[in-house]
């Protein structure tokens, strides 16, 4: 899956990899996907939470070892 925008929040905690996620996604045009990189635990639920909130989709999450992978598609 080939992201327009990879965005690296590792060592940041909630609200960060939230807001910079919001602010990269406002530069982006419909259908684009954002790959976010995130150690907070806590991503994972927050970014459901926000694709719920926003109408982004939230297209996939995984973990590898210590780090989330969030991918969004831009609504």
């Amino acid at each position: 899956m080939d992201a327009y925008k990879e965005l690296d929040t590792r060592g940041l905690n909630c609200p960060l990899p939230i807001l910079k996620a919001k602010k990269a996604l406002a530069d982006m045009e419909s259908g684009q996907l954002l790959k976010i990189l995130a150690t907070d635990p806590g991503s994972i639920r927050d970014f459901q939470a926000f694709a719920r909130q926003t109408g982004h989709e939230l297209v996939e999450q995984t973990t590898q070892a210590d780090e989330f992978i969030h991918i969004l598609k831009r609504r």
